[in-house]
Parts: structure tokens; C-alpha cells; sequence
């Protein structure tokens, strides 16, 4: 065989392990988030009498103790909200997006037909106090960077413990350059649940964790399922294990830390 055949196939063989490769987060870094319950989008209740993203959701999660997920994006002119979805539509009966409407009008609707409104995340750092670790995830938009530096902002006068994460790789990787000490995570899930409307290798890209090589993360909160082969091969190589949404139900033994909801979970051993 070919020295150039030889050398081609050594290259194919190493990498996935090149591009799956997650980043080496140190014990003290990754012990307040490894082996705990995190409630996803806070404590919420099923029939949203407690709206997720809420103040209330929050305060519960914190009462009980439990670690906290939430998502943020920006509002037309620039604040740092705490919503999931990019529309309106399911929470709020709003028709339109999160990006295309001020605080001043966001703040005045309503979730989930409560009387809860859309919080900024800067009031829900306050409430949550330090008390408990919160996983923020910050959603894709129109205005990436600055999302990332308004969150950070905020994120530096916080006491408490906090890390970050995000199914946008670009995302992660703008704060392995610009805060490396912040413990952050790439979200991810199998192919056939990304967006149908995603192109196909986009969608097998993420999958795979391929663009790791961009952020290289170091914990993986991977959709509860079975793990493609290189998403094991990450966490072989040290990254570490959160899994979404656990709901009490799910074979979660292969996973570090649980994000939750609609079940009370016992802690981790």
C-alpha cells in the first residue's frame, strides 16, 4: 500500500475524533453542575398555571432547591429576555417574533394566559440570587454577537454559579474565545428531530457534534435517545453529560446531570 493511500486513510480514521473533540473543563469548573436535577424553563406546572420562563416558575425551582435552565434572546431594542420559542405564538397567543417587538410591548403580554409576563433575564438573576446554578441558553437570532455580549455583561455582576450553552456552535465558540473560564455546552440531538426544514447535512452535522471543532464544548446536553456513535466518542474523550427533558420516565443512566420537567426527581448519586 501507498504511503500517500496510507497516510489518506489515517486521516479518515482520525477525524471524527478532531472534530468531535470537547474542550477539558477542570473539576472545580464542572463539579456544581455534575450530578443534579435542573428545571427546564423552571418549575412550571403542566396546565401552565405556572407559565415555564416565569418569575414564579423560577422562585419555585429555588424553594426546592433544584438547579435552573433557562433560554434568553433580545428584544427589538436590545434587552436580554428570558423566552424559548422564537414566536410568539404558543406562549403568548401573539402573532410574530421575540426580535420584532420591544420590551415595552413584550412586557405586556401575557403567558400562557396567566397573569405572568415575559421577564427580562436581568430580573431573573436577581430573584434567583445566587442560590442555586442556572444553565443559560442562549437562542440563535438575528444579532448573535450581541446577544453574547449582553449576556455576558449581565453574567459578570451575577454572584451566583452559572455556565452556558447552545445549539449554535457559533455561539459556544464566541465564548470559548471571549470567556473561556465560563464552563459552556453544545446542545445537540439525533438528525430526525432537528427542523424538517434544515438541510439534511446540516442536520447530520449537529447531530454528530461535528462543529465541536469550532467550540470545542465541555459538557454535551444531548436530546434523551440513543447517542450516535460520535457523540459517544465525545464523552469518551471527557466531555461532560447533561440530558433533556427527563420527565421521570426515560433511561437516563448514561447521562451526568438531568435538565427536567413534570416529575421531582431525587438527587443524583
Amino acid at each position: 500500500m501507498k504511503t500517500k493511500t496510507i497516510l489518506a486513510l489515517a486521516a479518515l480514521a482520525a477525524a471524527p475524533f478532531f472534530l468531535t473533540a470537547p474542550g477539558r473543563a477542570d473539576k472545580e469548573k464542572s463539579a456544581p453542575f455534575k450530578n443534579r436535577f435542573f428545571a427546564h424553563r423552571g418549575l412550571f406546572d403542566p396546565d401552565a398555571s405556572v407559565p415555564e420562563n416565569s418569575l414564579p416558575a423560577f422562585k419555585r425551582a429555588v424553594e426546592k432547591g433544584c438547579g435552573i435552565e433557562l433560554d434568553v434572546q433580545l428584544s427589538r431594542d436590545g434587552k436580554v429576555v428570558v423566552f424559548h420559542d422564537d414566536t410568539l405564538t404558543r406562549v403568548c397567543g401573539v402573532d410574530g417574533r421575540v426580535d420584532e417587538f420591544d420590551f415595552s410591548d413584550l412586557e405586556k403580554m401575557t403567558l400562557c394566559g396567566t397573569d405572568e409576563k415575559i421577564p427580562l433575564f436581568s430580573s431573573v438573576l436577581k430573584l434567583i440570587g445566587g442560590k442555586v446554578p442556572v444553565i443559560v441558553e442562549l437562542k440563535t437570532g438575528k444579532k448573535n454577537k450581541e446577544l453574547c455580549e449582553k449576556t455576558l455583561a449581565l453574567m459578570e455582576k451575577y454572584p451566583g454559579t452559572y455556565c452556558v450553552e447552545s445549539f449554535d456552535p457559533r455561539i459556544v465558540a464566541w465564548f470559548k474565545k471571549n470567556a473561556p473560564e465560563i464552563f459552556r455546552g453544545q446542545l445537540s440531538q439525533r438528525s430526525e428531530d432537528f427542523p424538517q426544514d434544515m438541510p439534511a447535512a446540516e442536520r447530520v452535522i449537529l447531530a454528530n457534534l461535528f462543529l465541536n471543532v469550532l467550540a470545542r464544548p465541555e459538557f454535551v446536553a444531548y436530546r434523551i435517545s440513543k447517542k450516535p456513535l460520535c457523540v459517544k466518542l465525545c464523552e469518551m474523550m471527557g466531555a461532560v453529560r447533561f440530558g433533556w427533558t427527563y420527565t421521570g420516565k426515560e433511561d437516563a443512566k448514561d447521562f451526568d446531570s438531568l435538565i427536567f420537567e413534570r416529575c421531582e426527581p431525587k438527587a443524583k448519586k
